[in-house]
This record gives C-alpha cells, structure tokens and sequence, in this order.
C-alpha cells in the first residue's frame, strides 16, 4: 500500500471505528518543544513518531528526553501486539529511549486486559510461532498456520501480529468462520504501520477483510479504540484532558483515539503515515481534525 491507498482503506471502515467527537483548530508548529509548555501529560505514538521501522526518528530520542528533564509526563501508547512489553523496552532503549516499564502502554497489554473478561477459551492465534510468548502462556492457544484442522478446532481467534501471515492462511481463517462463526478478538487494529521500505500489512487490515467477507465483527483492543486509553490514562495521576496531548502520526488511530479518549491531539506530518504527502486533503475528506499539526516529533 502507500498512503493514498492506505487511507482510502482507513475510511472504508469508518462504521466499525468511533465516531469524529469534534472539530479542531491544526495550529501549525515545528516540533513538540514549540507547544511543550501547554501540556503536562505526553502520549507519543511509536511508529511514526518515535520510529520508523527499526530506525529511530533524527531528534526523537532527544525530544523525549528534554520532555522528560521537564518533569512532563511521557507515555508511549502504541499497537504494538506482536511482542511483549520487556522487548519493547529494550527495542527503544537501543533507539536511544530512556522508557520505564510505567512509560509504555501497548494494545497487547490491553488485549490481555480484555481477556480477563472472556470465559475460558481454546484460541486460535496469528502471532509467528517463534515470537516472544511469555506474557501469553497462561492463554489456552494454538498457532495458526495451514493445518485447516486447527481453524475448526478453536472457540475464538486472536489476532496479534500477521508477519508470519498469508492469503492462503486468512482464506482458511475466513472459510472457518463461515462454517461456524466465532468471536474474533484483534490486538492490533492498524491496517498498515510505516516501516523503512513503506507500509507494512497489520492484524487490522485481515480483521476487516474477515468481518466483510463473513459478517463477523471483531473486537478490537488498541488505538482508536478506548480501553487503551484508559490504560494510558490511568498512569499518569490527576490528569487534565486541557493538558494532556496524543501525538500520532495516523488520522483514524492516534487523532480519532485522542479525541474518542477526550485529549488535545497532534498530527506528525514529515514523517510516518503522511511522510512526503501533504495532510490536508485527507484531513477535509475525513473530518478528523487534530489540534496541531507538527512537522516533527
């Protein structure tokens, strides 16, 4: 995909996503540190804010720091769902991140909240088989591949990283749910991330093939949704929704989230989702609207 396909995408899905809560000034302004002193509580993105791919964004790791120095309140809130938190943390301290277990929410931490909630399930589960599981061990689980026994086999499917993906493997994903349908929960509702090469296809993008071509709608953890937000939020005490800023590179996950959750939002421009394109357009066509629009981070 590139952006324009991309986002023609995000707005083929508007129904399953929250509605627009409201309109928004996009102030224009160079970086984080020019609307640094209007906020107290920071919610970065990752993809396309701190990263791109395995590359940290030039300036990024510093802006966090003279953030932090502050005595803001950082939390980086990402639907990151194919590893668990200990590897995030030391995936962005080699990226030049100094990030505490309490600095960081993913969309698989809220996935797993969520399954608290669920009965006892045997889950068929998109994650590569040689991903890091720890945190998922105690989940009654079989990885899906190209055994079509073992889509037929599960009660529920959870999706939380498609690297390992394939048509072949969603055509048996989708002819099981058409045989019997079964609740499918994502944990990670991006359809595409930003990546050195361009955009890559996430758990998102199957998620909404599936409830189109058989009916079932999933449910989603993760940005724009609100439970990762909650979580977010609840990290950091006293929270002012007037002070506290989302900072995202996508319109239908970090701005649509941010204003679902009731934060300031900011739009990165320059790098990420809109990386060599020009926001505006998409930003009249889908009337989300962020407050600022930042060059950078």
């Amino acid at each position: 995909m590139n952006v324009h396909t991309a986002f023609k995408a995000y707005e083929s899905v508007r129904a399953r996503l929250p509605s627009v809560q409201r309109s928004a000034a996009c102030e224009v302004a160079e970086n984080l540190d020019a609307i640094s002193h209007l906020f107290d509580v920071f919610l970065l993105d990752a993809f396309g804010v701190l990263n791109i791919g395995e590359t940290a964004i030039p300036g990024a790791p510093e802006r966090v720091a003279g953030l932090q120095r502050q005595g803001k309140r950082v939390i980086v809130v990402s639907n990151a769902a194919s590893l668990p938190k200990p590897a995030l943390l030391e995936k962005y301290a080699r990226l030049g991140f100094d990030l505490k277990p309490d600095d960081l929410v993913t969309s698989r931490m809220a996935t797993l909240e969520a399954l608290r909630s669920e009965p006892e399930r045997h889950w068929g589960l998109m994650l590569p088989k040689d991903a890091d599981h720890n945190d998922i061990d105690h989940i009654n689980v079989s990885y899906l591949a190209d055994d079509p026994a073992i889509f037929d086999a599960v009660d529920a499917f959870l999706l939380l990283g498609s690297g390992a993906w394939s048509d072949a493997r969603q055509t048996l994903l989708e002819r099981a749910l058409l045989r019997n349908p079964r609740p499918v929960l994502v944990g990670n509702p991006d359809i595409v991330a930003p990546r050195e090469y361009g955009f890559s296809t996430e758990p998102g993008f199957f998620a909404h093939r599936l409830a189109d071509r058989t009916g079932i709608e999933p449910t989603f953890c993760g940005k724009p949704f609100p439970g990762i937000y909650q979580l977010a939020l609840a990290r950091a005490s006293e929270t002012d929704p007037a002070r506290t800023l989302m900072v995202g590179d996508s319109l239908h996950t970090d701005i649509l989230g941010g204003q679902t959750a009731g934060v300031k939002t900011a739009l990165i421009t320059e790098f990420g989702f809109f990386a060599g394109s020009d926001p505006m357009e998409p930003i009249r066509m889908s009337g989300i609207q962020p407050d600022y629009l930042l060059r950078r981070p």
